[in-house]
């Protein structure tokens, strides 16, 4: 199974305190990450602040822009692959701009570009970026896919959408991977729908172990349904993670964390179907053992890569810690 990191690109005040990392700590934190052997980083993708980060902090949180941060950090490693968890590109209204960007970097990296792409948690922000536009983010994101896969495989591409329109671009060069790894966000039926309709992978949050062996079960039926091999399609979710001494001093620290008032936030959003379970028994929180229990459990039920995995601290040197702290004690047994 692969382990990844989450990228705080975009997560100050909702993940993280206000301030918390630099662009330069982003490039540094790819470094560590790929000098302690985990797959790649995934960032996410944000571009105003939320109102309720704004009733909380006073500062304005700085959000880095994931596509020309991937640009920079390309340069600075060899290995490590770069994640976008998650893209939201009904925030990029310009398809034909955002694709050759994403070609662009694939190529700086020499093939270690991977792109998750989602509708975005807060529709607030899309309604900020794009006052009085009344559209479903669903079929913007279904259209999106349609548009980058005519972009990346046919000598001219044209396309007329609902949401999207071009007409004869020659998108060269094409991704340096003949295939671009892509994933959906999403932690309901649809994101599976379009994950077998669309995309190489699923990418979905914080879910229950047996909550992921259901979905996991789902989305097999339907990629049969659609002639494709299940064994095909990487099932990558993002957890919480902290690994403490004790399990008690873990949920307090975790309970400490920006990011538990992260979760909370998500509760009538991303999260709204996770039911009673509290979010310190879904996520990988605990000690060494009972952490590597739940992800051995999780590799059980279906998931292939533990994608982007945010640590519940509120400072930078913590971060480095528990990154340290799992790719030792953890990784080596899951």
């Amino acid at each position: 199974m692969k382990v990844s990191v989450g990228l705080p690109t975009g997560m100050e005040g909702m993940m993280y305190p206000v301030p918390f990392a630099g662009v330069h700590d982003l490039v540094d934190m790819a470094k560590r990450a790929e000098a302690l052997g985990y797959d790649s980083v995934w960032g996410n993708d944000h571009m105003t602040t939320q109102q309720y980060v704004r009733e909380e902090f006073s500062q304005a949180p700085n959000f880095w822009e994931i596509l020309s941060t991937y640009a920079y950090i390309a340069a600075e490693t060899t290995s490590l692959r770069l994640g976008t968890g998650m893209l939201v590109l009904p925030m990029r209204r310009d398809i034909v701009v955002a694709a050759k960007q994403i070609a662009t970097i694939d190529h700086l990296s020499r093939g270690r570009l991977e792109i998750g792409i989602g509708i975005g948690a807060y529709r607030e922000e899309f309604e900020a970026l794009h006052p009085g536009w009344k559209v479903h983010r669903g079929r913007m994101v279904e259209e999106a896919f349609q548009a980058l896969d005519l972009l990346y495989n046919q000598r001219s591409a044209s396309f007329n959408g609902e949401f999207y329109k071009f007409n004869d671009i020659e998108m060269y060069p094409k991704t340096f991977q003949p295939v671009l790894p892509t994933y959906v966000g999403g932690n309901n039926v649809n994101a599976l729908q379009r994950t077998v309709d669309y995309a190489t992978g699923w990418l979905p949050a914080c879910l229950e172990v047996e909550k992921l062996r259901q979905n996991v079960e789902k989305l097999h039926a339907l990629a049969e349904q659609k002639n494709r091999d299940p064994k095909q399609i990487e099932v990558a979710p993002q957890y919480v993670v902290y690994v403490g001494r004790t399990r008690e001093q873990a949920v307090a620290r975790y309970q400490e964390s920006q990011m538990h008032k992260h979760l909370v936030s998500l509760s009538q959003s991303t999260l709204k179907d996770q039911g009673e379970v509290r979010h310190e028994d879904i996520n990988l929180i605990g000690t060494p053992e009972q952490v590597i229990e739940k992800a051995q459990a999780l590799k059980a039920a279906g998931a292939t890569h533990l994608l982007g995995l945010y640590f519940a601290v509120n400072t930078l040197p913590e971060l480095y810690d528990q990154m340290e702290i799992f790719a030792k004690e953890v990784v080596p047994h899951i």
